[in-house]
């Protein structure tokens, strides 16, 4: 008995760990991937507007042949970068965190509603057909809110609020994920099923 006790904490350990571990490379990832994507200059066209991102993935290099560099002079460092990353994943983990893709709607983080979220995006938006959704984290952690949240984040968040996000949305001629102006300005398929029971109420 004691055995099988042991045995299935560790697997339950094991699993804790293997979560944890996918939802702190994943959310590494996408944060990488969001600071090179801003880098675009949304004034400048052709490879004058991609200067930015270019030079972005350049420090991202150094720095990863710095860190390389660091790390076989002193090679005790990893021990300390294994606790760090161990200790990251125990923590992610324990929330739960099943990746992104398949993370229900319930489970998004919590943030801006309803009408307020629109209206947020509207006023990002200003005069275009749509936004990125890295404009609006951007715009959020400037605000001191949603520090250490991804694009993935907002994505479930806005999913969890039947607000429509597509990844070929273009704003200044650079497709990635985003809200577009037609999709938003149309009823949301929470609001229709609303007034519909309300509808058949007030029948």
């Amino acid at each position: 008995m004691k055995r099988k006790l042991a045995w299935a904490a560790r697997s339950a350990a094991a699993d804790r760990l293997r979560r944890g571990s996918a939802a702190v490379w994943q959310r590494r990832a996408d944060a990488l991937t969001a600071w090179v994507r801003a880098g675009r200059r949304d004034d400048l066209d052709g490879w004058s507007a991609a200067l930015g991102p270019l030079a972005r993935l350049a420090l991202l290099g150094v720095v990863a042949y710095m860190a390389w560099a660091i790390v076989r002079a002193l090679p005790w460092l990893m021990w300390l970068l294994a606790g760090w990353w161990i200790g990251a994943a125990w923590k992610a983990g324990k929330r739960g965190a099943r990746g992104t893709e398949d993370a229900s709607p319930e489970e998004a983080p919590s943030g801006p509603r309803g009408e307020a979220i629109r209206a947020l995006l509207l006023k990002l938006m200003g005069d275009g057909s749509g936004v990125h959704l890295r404009t609006v984290l951007a715009y959020l952690q400037g605000e001191g809110q949603w520090e250490g949240r991804t694009v993935t984040d907002m994505r479930r968040h806005l999913a969890a609020l039947h607000i429509p996000v597509d990844r070929g949305v273009k704003v200044g001629g650079v497709p990635t994920w985003g809200v577009r102006r037609r999709d938003l300005e149309a009823p949301s398929p929470g609001a229709a099923q609303e007034s519909s029971t309300e509808a058949s109420t007030a029948a």
